[in-house]
């Protein structure tokens, strides 16, 4: 049997989608739509923050990370997917297909931590807060999410090298519509299970680790909230966490899934679903539940566009 490495595999065939047949042109207009309402949203939400003084505070600066962070996330993604979707035989080259994988897990794993501090952030604004605006000042703020940006593409780095490092067999077929890491570490010819152990571990670090802490802060948010006197009090403290722990249901649920388990139980056929959640339909709803939920959101943007159709009429 002929055998190619690495060197001489020049682009890889994404089969994700293939077998749906004349679906793909519908799926195409609706992952377009989805794409399309994701940017809207997202830089709404930018640019709502960045113009309303009110929402100048950390809270707001981590949801403004997230939302440029979630923007990103989508068009290492679903571009290329779009592609695809109308061509004949949907391919990615070799380089950019280790572009695609860095930036994506990297960019997933930034948020993963994001995610955390921002719960961190909420149990210092309730359990703390009147040294709320000393412990989260804002030079605090930056270093938070550089440590989050720098461990997460460091962590893809690693991911990106026990991946690509693997000699490359006869299939260049890969059963998913990107470049994921259980899908292409499958077409390796050697014995990868050291490899996939190393990124197994990693994704406990990423996933579990943050999520524990989550849990944590909320334990502690939860029993300061029910000592608070006044229902309305307490309502007003529970609303603020509400949107984000709907975020991190959804992201940490969906990630979970897929990556804490070993790479020999991927299914093609079924994990294509959760990664459209992952990829397409996560990056839209953070913005909409941060909006539909926030009652100092929606009167930031209510301003804004009053603000914008003042302007218009003068």
């Amino acid at each position: 049997m002929k055998r190619q490495n690495q060197s001489e595999l020049t682009e890889f065939i994404l089969t994700g989608f293939s077998e749906l047949g004349d679906l793909q042109i519908l799926l195409f207009f609706v992952f377009l739509l989805v794409y399309l309402t994701t940017l809207m949203s997202n830089a709404t939400i930018m640019t709502v923050i960045r113009l309303d003084r009110a929402l100048h505070n950390p809270m707001y600066f981590f949801l403004f990370v997230l939302s440029c962070s979630e923007t990103c996330y989508t068009l290492v993604i679903v571009p290329k997917m779009l592609t695809n979707l109308l061509s004949t035989i949907p391919t990615i080259s070799f380089f950019g297909c280790a572009v695609q994988l860095y930036l994506f897990v990297g960019l997933a794993c930034s948020n993963c931590f994001l995610i955390a501090v921002m719960g961190y952030d909420r149990y210092v604004a309730i359990c703390n807060p009147l040294n709320y605006t000393l412990i989260v000042s804002r030079a605090t703020c930056m270093q938070l999410v550089l440590a989050s940006s720098f461990c997460g593409f460091l962590i893809s780095m690693i991911v990106n090298i026990l991946v690509f490092t693997v000699p490359f067999c006869d299939s260049n077929r890969i059963n998913h519509f990107f470049c994921d890491i259980s899908p292409v570490i499958k077409l390796g010819c050697t014995d990868t299970n050291l490899k996939e152990m190393i990124i197994f571990f990693l994704s406990i670090l990423v996933l579990l680790v943050p999520l524990v802490l989550i849990f944590i802060s909320y334990i502690f948010i939860v029993s300061t909230i029910l000592k608070i006197s006044s229902v309305e009090g307490q309502c007003k403290a529970f609303a603020t966490c509400a949107s984000h722990l709907t975020v991190v249901i959804v992201h940490y649920g969906c990630a979970s899934f897929i990556y804490l388990r070993p790479t020999s139980l991927y299914s093609s056929d079924k994990d294509w679903l959760v990664a459209v959640t992952y990829t397409v339909i996560t990056p839209l709803l953070n913005p909409l539940v941060y909006t539909l939920r926030n009652t100092e959101v929606k009167t930031a943007l209510r301003k804004v566009l009053s603000r914008c159709s003042y302007s218009k009429t003068v």
